[in-house]
């Protein structure tokens, strides 16, 4: 089903005749691309779809097994090129290539002895030597759309049928659902479209039909990607912005995806202080009591915990001011260094320390809280500083601060 020429690259809005990248690509102007983007998106069959357009050779490698050696013997066997006819070197996986597979490739693209193009599903930013970015352009790719799953499903059928399945019949729905459950990813919805076909062969394919295939259908999920803080991101801003439905949506994806509950209960202790603080201090506790029933439960019950814990964190009102006054007291620190006590703050646990002032005009706030106010407690380089100021939300609007 891999598209064989320009025109059937469907699915991504980078390419379409008058995208930069079609330009690049067909006027052949480019050195090297970097196509970043989730699985089964295209960025494999449109590098092939260029490698096979024009007169160049064209070799594709994948990091996950090739070295050193062969990457070199495609630099050696392109120098023998005419410079017009110069080898393009597709490699698949490209952020699974060590720093320094990935200088091998600099003084070939610098001199133009290669052209390249890079597939990746990991940020270019966190996995690409700087100096191979630098000399490449970024071109991201999409998730498929519905729209285009569901096209290349109905393809992909009548295809089949005609070779294999001559008496099955699809319902409409069928396609959607399976485009629903595939994520984007055009290998997965074809993979399920596969599966349902070799269980169901004959007459009409309808939903109870393709229910069988739920079984199958892992959301997807990675620890240590973009993928993982996206969602995390996503979950803790909704929290932020006061929104109970999306903060619950994505503790759904986290944890369905598979994530350690007690890595998201402890995001959810620092969102209690950062964005809650003192207009909820309850906040703080219920989190953590979470993160403990979460340590206690595991999962599937801890689930539950923490949908009660996102949901009492997105309602509280919300105040990130002690947070704030933390930074602003951390950045005077450094500026100011070791500033020294007040003496009147010090004690005076010796007759001598006493002589030389300590705690000389300290006043006791239970017995004189007025006077207690109105004493000095900053150095004097800084005593006039307001780190911290209250908001009028929740319980820190009725601070006498």
């Amino acid at each position: 089903m891999r598209p064989q020429s320009y025109e059937e690259v469907i699915g991504q809005a980078i390419w379409h005749p008058n995208s930069p990248l079609h330009r690049l690509v067909t006027s052949n102007r480019f050195s090297s691309l970097i196509f970043w983007g989730p699985p089964g998106c295209g960025k494999t069959s449109l590098a092939r779809v260029i490698g096979k357009a024009g007169s160049r050779g064209f070799v594709e490698l994948s990091a996950v097994s090739a070295g050193v050696k062969d990457i070199r013997q495609v630099i050696d066997a392109s120098l023998l090129q005419p410079v017009g006819a110069r080898t393009l070197l597709f490699v698949d996986e490209f952020h699974r290539l060590s720093r320094n597979q990935q200088d091998v490739l600099l003084p070939a693209l610098e001199q133009g002895a290669i052209q390249m193009i890079g597939a990746t599903t990991e940020n270019p930013s966190f996995c690409l030597n700087h100096a191979v970015l630098s000399r490449s352009l970024v071109f991201r790719f999409d998730k498929l759309s519905l729209e285009t799953l569901v096209l290349l499903l109905q393809k992909a059928f009548l295809q089949e049928k005609a070779t294999r399945y001559p008496e099955a019949t699809l319902e409409e729905s069928v396609y959607l659902r399976i485009a629903q459950w595939s994520d984007g990813d055009a290998r997965k919805s074809l993979q399920l479209l596969d599966t349902l076909l070799a269980t169901h062969s004959e007459g009409l394919i309808g939903e109870e039909a393709a229910r069988s295939l739920e079984s199958f259908v892992v959301l997807p999920f990675d620890r240590k990607g973009d993928f993982h803080y996206d969602l995390i991101s996503a979950l803790i801003k909704s929290i932020r912005g006061s929104e109970p439905q999306a903060a619950l949506y994505y503790l759904a994806r986290i944890l369905e995806g598979g994530e350690d509950p007690t890595f998201v209960a402890r995001r959810l202790i620092i969102a209690s202080a950062e964005d809650i603080g003192m207009a909820s201090p309850q906040a703080l506790g219920v989190a953590v009591s979470g993160a403990t029933a979460c340590a206690m439960l595991g999962m599937p019950e801890a689930r539950i915990i923490l949908g009660e814990v996102v949901v009492f964190l997105a309602t509280c009102p919300k105040s990130n001011r002690s947070y704030v006054g933390y930074e602003k007291a951390l950045a005077d620190v450094k500026k100011w260094g070791d500033l020294s006590v007040p003496l009147s703050l010090r004690n005076g646990v010796t007759d001598f320390m006493k002589t030389q002032g300590y705690g000389k005009g300290y006043v006791y706030a239970h017995d004189d809280p007025a006077g207690a106010k109105a004493m000095k407690y900053l150095p004097k380089e800084v005593e006039n500083a307001r780190y911290y100021e209250p908001s009028a939300n929740g319980y820190e609007g009725k601070l006498p601060v």
